[in-house]
């Protein structure tokens, strides 16, 4: 067999053999990479999306104004707010018709958005701005929501409302939670059973 045989015999082994299996888990959206179980949370703002993102490649998006202001770094703060007070007006005027539901602010469209959760996913409930602006009157925390990445979580049951300042990731966490649990017509055990795990743990965060 000639040099040349047999330098194309092994480059049509290469294009013959099979490609080695990808490591199991999440990879980086921006660069593939595989990624730990715990790891860094991006918005894309344009397409309203979390992604998930390696550290260098989350560091590269975290100054203020990265790739144009696309993605922003998600980020990890928990607080609960205490002294809270929403009286059964109060949450009627925010026209949310369940116990649950999260608020962050849009950017890009300039304004807070409410939703809550259901077996259908997040469902949008438009928020005047001048309630949102009497809310957070004299509280100095829920001034400080950072735009797109936090949100204010708010659960309410027996007339009493719990409030929390958490990531916005982890409010679409409880989203999916829902969706994917719920049984029957009002969710089932086990659904109320996953909330109250959720709650417990961002209890525990903050």
């Amino acid at each position: 067999m000639s040099i040349d045989a047999r330098t194309d015999f092994s480059a049509l082994q290469k294009l013959l053999r099979k490609p080695t299996p990808a490591a199991p888990g999440e990879r980086c959206d921006f660069c593939a990479v595989p990624i730990h179980e715990q790891h860094s949370h991006l918005i894309d703002l344009k397409a309203r999306r979390i992604m998930c993102g390696c550290r260098p490649c989350a560091l590269t998006f975290e100054p203020q104004g990265a790739a144009g202001g696309r993605y922003k770094l998600i980020p990890e703060r928990y607080l609960k707010i205490d002294g809270f007070a929403v009286d059964d007006n109060a949450w009627d005027t925010l026209q949310i018709p369940i116990g649950l539901a999260f608020f962050f602010y849009n950017s890009i469209e300039k304004k807070l958005s409410a939703f809550y959760p259901g077996p259908a996913g997040a469902t949008e409930s438009e928020l005047p701005l001048d309630e949102w602006q009497e809310m957070i009157a004299g509280n100095a925390v829920l001034a400080t929501l950072k735009p797109d990445v936090e949100a204010i979580l708010m659960r309410r049951t027996e007339g009493k409302a719990k409030v929390y300042l958490i990531p916005v990731d982890a409010a679409y966490e409880l989203v999916g939670l829902i969706r994917t649990g719920w049984r029957g017509f009002d969710g089932g055990v086990e659904v109320k059973a996953k909330i109250d795990a959720f709650f417990e743990r961002i209890e525990q965060r903050a």
